[in-house]
């Protein structure tokens, strides 16, 4: 099992084997490519990949289980097999089982494994899962997204709901993480209010992993007169936010520019005395 650093947050680097992702889609498309990709992040100081051949950027269209497999499968065999940690991004539980079977360690569930078959394969193969809140599903959630209790109470109350129900379902406490779903079924202001309030995911006892980077509402705190900056223009931004959630508490920081977090990480790191 992936085991986290006891003196800083890990950095998992963000590899997407897809043509479609909002940020870099296309750019590790090809097995070779997303393996030198993968190499180069380790190089950089990831402590783990996270493999993703589905886009859940907003609005994204959903992918069928075989062509997924076809995207990640190659990728997590080889990454695996010359010793490198691997997460695998993905709601489908046939993929799940596949890569999990490949060498993959960790399941990084944006639906919060909702479906009972992904609970009971994660369960069988005693993997690490991340259990990530979002507001509907990628098609729709950016479709008026609204927390009539208050965002932070209603995705506190959601993640816990969900590390019970696979606790439940025999999944160890030591296996679960949680991430509040920056920018999933949320407004600037939820994404905002989520990150000032992180202690409060922070306070159920399960490591906290965000993922900001290049995300849009950075882009629109950047923006340039009436135009959000684009998503290879959010670096600054984005080591503002991660540093400040390493400091609230977050343990698993999420990262296309791995070099630049990494950095940020352990200087943070060392002034926090961790």
């Amino acid at each position: 099992m992936f085991a986290l650093p006891h003196n800083r947050p890990a950095v998992m680097g963000i590899l997407n084997v897809t043509p479609d992702s909002f940020s870099d889609g296309g750019k590790h498309y090809g097995l070779h490519v997303a393996i030198d990709a993968a190499r180069r992040m380790i190089d950089e100081g990831a402590d783990l990949i996270d493999v993703g051949g589905e886009s859940t950027r907003p609005g994204a269209e959903p992918v069928e289980a075989e062509e997924e497999v076809r995207r990640v499968l190659p990728v997590v065999e080889a990454l695996a097999a010359s010793h490198i940690a691997v997460s695998v991004d993905t709601t489908k539980p046939e993929v799940a089982r596949l890569a999990l079977g490949a060498g993959a360690q960790i399941i990084n569930d944006v639906s919060g494994l909702r479906d009972p078959r992904m609970r009971s394969i994660c369960l069988n193969h005693r993997c690490v899962v991340c259990l990530m809140h979002m507001l509907g599903e990628p098609r729709t959630m950016q479709a008026s997204p609204r927390y009539p209790r208050g965002v932070v109470a209603e995705v506190r109350e959601s993640l816990f709901e969900a590390a019970e129900r696979v606790r439940m379902d025999g999944i160890d406490r030591d296996h679960i993480w949680v991430d509040p779903g920056i920018g999933f079924g949320k407004t600037t202001d939820h994404n905002l209010s989520l990150l000032r309030s992180l202690g409060e995911i922070v306070s159920l006892g399960y490591p906290v992993l965000v993922g900001v980077s290049r995300k849009a509402f950075i882009g629109r705190l950047l923006r340039t007169h009436e135009d959000p900056l684009p998503p290879d223009q959010r670096l600054e931004g984005t080591l503002a936010v991660q540093v400040l959630a390493q400091s609230w508490g977050a343990k698993i920081i999420r990262a296309h520019d791995v070099q630049a977090a990494r950095r940020a990480v352990d200087v943070t790191a060392a002034i926090l005395g961790m």
